[in-house]
C-alpha cells in the first residue's frame, strides 16, 4: 500500500485527523479537491459569517446609542469595506491552514478523489493529470454543500445562498429568508442590524427546530420587536420573479399568502458533499444523505472512517475535529493492533447561534430529557432581573438548568440572551466534571458579571 491512512478533505476534521495520524506514526496523506484550501468553517462558515455579524452588531450598537445618553448621528456603513475586512481576515486564516497542511508531517495532494475499490483511489489533479493510490485505511471528511430543495421557481428566481451573502458588497433593501436554522437566523440578524427589511419563512412551528420552544420563542419575539416579519408553520408553494422583485408564495394558517422583496436567501440547509466519491465502490453505505458511521466513526467498511458534516450527527466544527482525531486514533489502533477502539461521547454536545439575542445550549435540552423518560428538575432565571444585564441594556432571555431529579447532577443548560455563546461554557465545564447544581451554586462569582446569573437556578436546584 502507498499509505497507511488517507484523508479526503482538508478542512477542520481532515487536518485534525492528519495531525493525529502522523503523530501516531502512520504514513498519511490529505487530498483536497476544493479550489480553495481551508474547509467550510474558515472559507464559508464560522469565521466569515461571524466577521460580518460583528459588523452588524457594532452598527446595531450605534443605532441604540441614545439609550445610553450618547449621540451617534448620520451613521452609515460601507458594504465594500465590511467585505474587504472579511476577505482580509479569512485570507489570513486560510493561509495559516494551508501552511499547516503543506508543512505537516504528511503528504498534501490537490485533486478530486473517488474510490475505485475499498483500498484504491483515483485522483484527478488540477492540471488535468490523474493518478491512483492505495491505502490501508481512509477518512472521508469532505464536508457539506448547500442544499436546494425542489421548490418551484427556486432556481429560476436567482436566490442568494449563504456563500454569496458572505461576499455581498451591495446589500438588498429587503430580504426574504427561507428557513430558520442557525445560518438563516444569523444572516437575518446581519441584514436587519444593517437596517434592511427582513422576512423569515419557516416550515416548522418554531424557529431553530430542535431547541426548546421557550428558548426559540424569545428569539422570535426579539426579531419581531426589531421589525422583522416571521412566519412559522408554512409550506413553500413557489417563488416568482418580476424584474428585480422576488415573490415567495406559501401556505400559512390555511391560506395562501405571498411576500415580496429585493432578494431571497435560500437557507434551507446543507447536504453531505459525497456525490462524486463513488462510495459504493468501497462498500460504504449511507443513512439517508449522510455517510453511515458507528460511534468509532467507522463506516460499513470498517477500515474506512468518516467525520464532520458528511457523517453528522451534528454539523459543528468542534465535533468534526473531535471525530477526526478519534477516527485517526482508531485507525492507528487497528493497524498497529494496539487496543480497544475509542467511541464518541455526545454527552457534552454544544450548540450556539450568533443572533441577537444569542442562543447556546449544552447536554440535554428539556425536550430531549422528557423524550428519554428522564426524571428531571429544571429552573430558569431571567436576564431582566439581573443587574449586569440591566446595565448592558440587554435584558431579553433567560438561563435554564436541567438536573437529574435524584442526584441533582447537571444534565444540560441553555441560554438565550447576551453573550450566550460564552456563558454556556461554564456549564460545559461543570458537566465535564459531572457537577451537581449544589456544587455549581457554591462556586464564587464576581459581581456584577453576566456569569453570576447561573448561581440563581443552581441554588434553586441544589440538594435539599
Amino acid at each position: 500500500m502507498d499509505y497507511d491512512f488517507v484523508i479526503l478533505g482538508g478542512g477542520s476534521a481532515g487536518y485534525a485527523a492528519a495531525r493525529t495520524a502522523a503523530g501516531s506514526n502512520l504514513k498519511t496523506a490529505v487530498i483536497e479537491g476544493g479550489r480553495e484550501v481551508g474547509g467550510l468553517c474558515i472559507l464559508r462558515g464560522c469565521m466569515p459569517s461571524k466577521t460580518l455579524i460583528e459588523s452588524g452588531n457594532r452598527f446595531l450598537t450605534l443605532r441604540q446609542a441614545r439609550e445610553f445618553g450618547l449621540r451617534a448621528e448620520n451613521i452609515s456603513f460601507s458594504g465594500e469595506e465590511i467585505i474587504a475586512r472579511k476577505r482580509r481576515l479569512i485570507g489570513e486564516f486560510a493561509d495559516y491552514r494551508r501552511g499547516q497542511l503543506e508543512r505537516g508531517k504528511f503528504a498534501f495532494l490537490r485533486g478530486h478523489a473517488a474510490f475505485l475499490d475499498s483500498h484504491t483511489l483515483s485522483v484527478k489533479h488540477p492540471d488535468g493529470s490523474g493518478t491512483s493510490l492505495t491505502s490501508r485505511s481512509f477518512l472521508v471528511a469532505t464536508g457539506s454543500v448547500i442544499s436546494s430543495p425542489p421548490v418551484p421557481g427556486l432556481a429560476e428566481a436567482g436566490c442568494l445562498t449563504s456563500d454569496e451573502v458572505l461576499d455581498l458588497t451591495g446589500l438588498p433593501a429587503s430580504v426574504i429568508v427561507l428557513g430558520a436554522g442557525p445560518v438563516a437566523l444569523e444572516l437575518a440578524h446581519y441584514f436587519a442590524a444593517l437596517g434592511r427589511e427582513v422576512t423569515i419563512i419557516q416550515r416548522s412551528g418554531q424557529l431553530l427546530t430542535g431547541v426548546d420552544r421557550d428558548i426559540a420563542r424569545v428569539v422570535e419575539d426579539a426579531f419581531r420587536r426589531r421589525g422583522m416579519q416571521v412566519f412559522t408553520n408554512t409550506k413553500l408553494l413557489r417563488i416568482e420573479r418580476d424584474g428585480e422583485i422576488r415573490r415567495v408564495v406559501f401556505a400559512h394558517e390555511g391560506k395562501e399568502k405571498s411576500v415580496e422583496a429585493s432578494a431571497v436567501l435560500n437557507a434551507l440547509g446543507r447536504k453531505p458533499n459525497t456525490s462524486a466519491l463513488s462510495l459504493e465502490n468501497a462498500g460504504v453505505a449511507r443513512r439517508g444523505p449522510t455517510v453511515e458511521t458507528n460511534l468509532h466513526q467507522q463506516t460499513t467498511a470498517p477500515h474506512i472512517f468518516a467525520a464532520g458534516d458528511c457523517s453528522g450527527p451534528f454539523e459543528v466544527v468542534h465535533i468534526a475535529i473531535e471525530q477526526g482525531e478519534l477516527a485517526a486514533r482508531n485507525a492507528a489502533r487497528i493497524l498497529q493492533g494496539s487496543g480497544d477502539l475509542a467511541s464518541m461521547d455526545y454527552r457534552l454536545k454544544l450548540y450556539a447561534v450568533f443572533t441577537e439575542p444569542q442562543v447556546a445550549a449544552v447536554g440535554l435540552s428539556e425536550g430531549e430529557a422528557i423524550a428519554q423518560g428522564r426524571a428531571i428538575l429544571t429552573a430558569t432565571y431571567p436576564f431582566n432581573d439581573h443587574g449586569k444585564s440591566m446595565v448592558l441594556g440587554e435584558t431579553e432571555g433567560f438561563v435554564k438548568l436541567i438536573v437529574d431529579k435524584t442526584t441533582r447532577e447537571i444534565l444540560g443548560g441553555s441560554v438565550v440572551g447576551p453573550q450566550a455563546s460564552d456563558l454556556i461554557h461554564e456549564i460545559v465545564v461543570a458537566m465535564r466534571f459531572r457537577a451537581t447544581a449544589g456544587q455549581l451554586a457554591t462556586i464564587p462569582h464576581y459581581h456584577p458579571t453576566l456569569s453570576e446569573i447561573w448561581t440563581y437556578p443552581a441554588e434553586e436546584l441544589a440538594e435539599g
